[in-house]
């Protein structure tokens, strides 16, 4: 089942259509569905998809000649291999000198790591052939880092030759509910939070399942799929994937700020810096700054995959059990902690709801960006922390306070979310209140007192 990715298929079918040369660049992390948008858009039309494979460049050649060779009649008494890559892909040029083809590579990583040149092989037929050509070349990769640096990068052959690119992203909690058929409510905000919106794993879920049941059966079991699958991407990935782990450990059990991560690890500050800027890379981690800030020394990080948070918050701790069969025992120790887990979960929720308020034109505050802001008031010397704000113009500002709680949410966080604002100074302000149940009855009345002030509970966000 396809679903998702409307926008980018759509821009992808339009470009098909204009019937001239196009270089798509498509990337993003691993089970992302990069190839499942690729399947879904090549279906109907005349294409050539080769996946390049970690081994030599003899058996990619073989590979990709053979792709080649289903294509076109020209070769079709053919059993052998192309003299070197620069005569195959030119062989896809001249084919689609007479008629609109696909031409896909993916996993083009593999192919530059073993065919040396081949970029430029690529950058010579490019601007050879582009004017008279009807080829639409899709180049695809996982290696985020590799395909911005050495495809997209201006030192790199192909610089300023791609037509299009796209970063494809995990499902947000909105496509994600779009998977499912039969499950609702807060159960979905719970899967969200475990997959991460990676297509791959949504699809893993059983609807006809409880939570605790899709959980013990996907994380907790030594033969599922996702009980190893973070220590998997990071051996793909890394080299030093014990250094990576010790790393990604310590940010989930609360260690944020480099010098905390340092101590904890034990890694100095030169390399930890170096393995966080790879993780970033990687879609894994995200260092945060306040909102509003270019720059600042208060940064921290955390990490942006909800899948691995879920993991190393509370599988890697209970392997011994997990592989002792003791998922019941396990499941008991996780399921206290699940609401705080989720709060973090909800933000991010509450974040997509605003941008999805905003492209609807309902949304109180035109913002130009949202994110979370933190640091000291200056009155009382203590830490505050603001879940959302987002500004408008010099003016103009929204903030936002995010409760995944079972009890209503109260006057007092209202009040506590007005004081904080007061240390901007901003003459428009509107509030928002999320919240997993209701609000108070206090709380609902001094909003309408104040009239800026917007209250939502989760249920609202899912009609």
């Amino acid at each position: 089942m396809f679903v998702g990715r409307e926008k980018e298929l759509f821009d992808l079918n339009k470009r098909y259509q204009s019937g001239k040369f196009e270089f798509a660049v498509i990337y993003g992390r691993r089970r992302v569905g990069k190839t499942t948008l690729i399947n879904e858009f090549v279906k109907d039309k005349e294409s050539i998809v080769y996946s390049a494979t970690e081994t030599n460049s003899r058996k990619n050649l073989i590979d990709l000649s053979k792709s080649i060779y289903a294509l076109s009649s020209d070769y079709e008494n053919s059993s052998g291999m192309f003299l070197d890559f620069q005569t195959a892909l030119e062989a896809v040029f001249q084919i689609a000198k007479k008629r609109r083809i696909v031409f896909v590579i993916d996993e083009y990583p593999y192919l530059a790591s073993c065919a040396e040149g081949i970029a430029s092989v690529f950058q010579i037929l490019i601007d050879r052939f582009h004017q008279e050509s009807k080829l639409f070349l899709i180049l695809c990769g996982s290696s985020m880092s590799f395909m911005e640096n050495q495809v997209m990068g201006y030192k790199s052959p192909l610089y300023g030759r791609r037509t299009c690119q796209y970063k494809i992203k995990p499902f947000d909690f909105f496509e994600t509910k779009k998977y499912y058929k039969k499950i609702r409510g807060e159960d979905l905000a719970i899967l969200y939070g475990i997959t991460g919106g990676i297509p791959l794993y949504i699809s893993m879920m059983n609807e006809e399942l409880t939570i605790e049941e899709n959980i013990k059966d996907n994380f907790l079991v030594p033969s599922a799929y996702l009980y190893e699958e973070p220590l998997n991407l990071i051996k793909q990935e890394c080299r030093d994937a014990s250094q990576y782990n010790t790393i990604i450990g310590a940010i989930a059990q609360g260690a944020s700020r480099l010098s905390e991560i340092c101590s904890k690890t034990g890694i100095d500050t030169a390399l930890a810096s170096s393995y966080l800027n790879k993780l970033s890379g990687l879609g894994i981690i995200k260092k945060e700054i306040p909102f509003g800030l270019s720059n600042s020394k208060r940064s921290w990080y955390v990490l942006e995959d909800f899948m691995f948070r879920f993991w190393y918050c509370f599988v890697q701790e209970n392997i011994s059990a997990i592989n002792r069969g003791m998922q019941d025992q396990v499941y008991l120790r996780i399921a206290p902690n699940m609401s705080d887990y989720m709060g973090e979960v909800f933000e991010e929720i509450c974040k997509q709801y605003l941008w999805k308020l905003l492209l609807e034109g309902k949304a109180a505050v035109n913002f130009m960006d949202i994110g979370r802001w933190w640091g000291t008031n200056p009155e009382t010397r203590q830490q505050v922390e603001i879940d959302i704000m987002g500004i408008e113009d010099k003016e103009t500002a929204l903030f936002g306070e995010c409760k995944w709680r079972n009890e209503k949410t109260d006057l007092q966080v209202l009040e506590k979310l007005v004081a904080c604002s007061d240390l901007f100074p901003y003459k428009k302000k509107h509030f928002y209140l999320f919240s997993k149940s209701e609000f108070t009855k206090g709380c609902m009345e001094k909003s309408k007192e104040m009239g800026n002030v917007t209250l939502v509970t989760y249920q609202e966000m899912l009609e």
